[in-house]
């Protein structure tokens, strides 16, 4: 299932938090996480990757309170 990450919504985002969400949901080097991290809080989209039929990742973008868009 591929995933645009359109926004963070939180007031004061972690920017760690964030960098190993995106590493743990969608199996990438921690380093790319933090350069797409830095993108997505500068207010750009992102598109990534999990699997299908995970409900886990999606409950752990909307705990960070990031926006995202389901893309078929």
């Amino acid at each position: 299932m591929n995933l645009n990450l359109l926004s963070c919504d939180a007031d004061r985002p972690d920017r760690r938090a964030i960098a190993k969400c995106l590493t743990e949901i969608s199996n990438m080097d921690p380093s790319l996480a933090n350069e797409l991290t830095d993108i997505l809080l500068e207010g750009d989209t992102i598109d990534i990757e999990v699997s299908p039929n995970a409900n886990a990742p999606l409950r752990a973008l909307r705990k960070l309170s990031i926006d995202y868009e389901i893309v078929e």
